[in-house]
């Protein structure tokens, strides 16, 4: 499972597979696809422009997708965000329903129009998920590098109040995140460029959020 698989399963209602934070949905699926190719040492943000670092593209089509976006050129931490999120969102949403995490289903409306929803069909997976999520930001365990990951953009993009349970919110668990929003990761074995290009990327993805909230207001 890659971490844009788990940040999807944590964004879908179960019911009706709509996502949480839907006005910064791009930005927090590029960010996931971004930070795990930066976890395989593959781009770096250097200048405030996202590149690549070496070692040609991954095997996996989603994350080879993401990289060929930043080998195109040197672009901005927005610019890829967006470029990448807004076409790996059906991507990832086609990945759960082969793998059986969703299914796909079709119903009419008033009896004239089509809807497509996408409930759960197995949720063990998003459930250990979330647990280790709770861990984090409740408990205060220290995450390992995926789980910081995808906490850091879970709260950048504003969804962590729509997980299911909900936390159990204190300032204690507001600090947690938002320090995982700014790289301090405290995981083992995470290089000083790993947690920097993470930073920038839920910093996009923050102020993406701030200005859909602005103008919402």
């Amino acid at each position: 499972m890659l971490i844009v698989e788990d940040l999807a399963l944590l964004l879908m209602d179960d019911e009706s597979g709509t996502p949480a934070a839907a006005g910064t949905l791009y930005y927090a699926v590029g960010g996931a696809v971004l930070v795990e190719l930066a976890l395989e040492g593959l781009v770096e943000v250097e200048g405030g422009k996202v590149v690549t670092a070496g070692g040609g593209p991954p095997e996996d089509p989603l994350l080879r997708f993401g990289y060929e976006k930043v080998a195109e050129k040197p672009r901005s931490v927005d610019s890829v965000l967006l470029r990448v999120g807004a076409d790996a969102w059906d991507r990832v949403v086609g990945r759960l329903v082969e793998r059986g995490f969703v299914r796909r289903e079709e119903k009419r409306v008033l009896g004239l129009f089509r809807v497509t929803t996408l409930p759960a069909e197995d949720t063990r997976h998003e459930e250990e998920v979330r647990a280790l999520v709770r861990a984090v930001l409740v408990d205060g365990e220290t995450p390992d590098s995926r789980t910081a990951a995808l906490t850091a953009l879970l709260s950048a993009s504003g969804a962590l109040p729509a997980l299911r349970p909900p936390l159990a919110w204190s300032g204690e668990v507001y600090r947690r995140a938002k320090e995982l929003e700014r790289g301090n990761w405290g995981a083992e074995a995470v290089s000083t460029a790993v947690t920097r290009t993470a930073a920038a990327i839920a910093a996009s993805s923050a102020a993406a959020t701030a200005a859909v909230v602005t103008t919402v207001t």
